[in-house]
């Protein structure tokens, strides 16, 4: 592929940006719309099924990219993707989500989500502070998350929705399954795309994949809570983030560490966790004080991201430029 001529190149990856694009939007439209069916239809609320299913299903790449990373003995890849992504998902997924409408959610209904997610931050904490975590320390996570999978799931029954006779529709179960593999198929072919389009230019491999691809392992929570945010589903773009922040601690890291115990940098502590537990902390006080997230605190947290970023990458963009 790489003898192709620059323009050829830079079309194929054009092309495939813009595949990708097209799946993730189509994946975010049936994963909210599927989620809500469901909901309806089991009597479970749009928070569990957004925490749960929709949270699980789209943190898949954190998942598959750790466990690997660590296997290949690059646990900072492992530990650092975990971090990275949780940090996106409250600044830049949910800043672009309120961005385009306030997020109002009920802080009865969050409260216990919102606690597990402290405490799992609280968890990895430790483990960072420590510079390991070992294999018993995994399971424990891995046993936290099964706690709180069954305790919501007996708390978060309502009304079973009842559907007439004869009208049963497209299998909402089957179509939330097609829209999270479509998110998952979709933001792989745009980072492929965005590299390949990357390289042809002579980006340097190093920039490439300290953005394009940490930031593709984002782009499922990012285009479902878009998705979620034009149908006015604020139920969903919360749950999704916490839970899926909560996933990407007691199971990501959690079978990372299951697989070898996780060595941690000192680095870690310095500046990636003190980020994290600030925005983890603001995040939490919002949603058990207010409620509410506006479209202010939207651009705030997006442009926090972007600061973010840009500290994390200061040295390499200045040997570019």
């Amino acid at each position: 592929m790489h003898s192709l001529p620059l323009y050829q190149l830079t079309v194929i990856a054009l092309g495939a940006i813009a595949f990708g694009i097209w799946l993730l939007i189509k994946g975010g439209d049936w994963t909210v719309d599927s989620a809500v069916a469901i909901a309806e239809r089991s009597g479970l609320s749009k928070l569990f099924i957004a925490a749960t299913i929709v949270a699980f299903g789209t943190s898949a790449p954190e998942l598959f990219t750790s466990i690997n990373a660590n296997l290949t003995g690059f646990p900072g890849i492992s530990v650092g993707n975990v971090m990275g992504s949780n940090i996106a998902n409250v600044l830049l997924v949910l800043g672009v989500a309120a961005l385009m409408a306030p997020i109002v959610v009920d802080r009865k209904e969050v409260r216990v989500d919102t606690l597990v997610m402290i405490a799992a931050t609280i968890m990895m904490s430790v483990a960072v502070v420590a510079g390991i975590l070992p294999v018993w320390g995994g399971l424990g996570m891995l046993v936290c998350i099964i706690g709180y999978i069954l305790y919501q799931y007996r708390s978060s029954k309502i009304d079973v929705y009842e559907e007439p006779d004869g009208q049963g529709g497209p299998n909402p179960y089957l179509f939330v399954l097609l829209g999270i593999g479509t998110l998952l198929i979709g933001s792989e072919v745009l980072v492929q795309g965005a590299v390949a389009g990357g390289l042809a230019l002579g980006v340097p491999e190093a920039v490439i994949g300290m953005t394009l691809i940490a930031l593709g392992t984002s782009l499922p929570e990012l285009t479902a809570c878009v998705a979620a945010a034009r149908k006015g589903q604020s139920e969903m773009i919360v749950g999704g983030i916490v839970g899926s922040n909560i996933f990407n601690i007691f199971s990501v890291m959690a079978i990372s560490a299951m697989v070898r115990p996780l060595i941690i940098e000192p680095r870690f502590a310095q500046i990636d966790l003190p980020v994290l537990v600030v925005v983890t902390a603001a995040f939490a006080f919002i949603l058990l004080a207010f409620g509410r997230i506006g479209r202010v605190a939207g651009g705030v947290m997006v442009a926090g991201y972007a600061a973010f970023t840009l500290f994390q990458y200061w040295d390499t963009l200045a040997l570019l430029f």
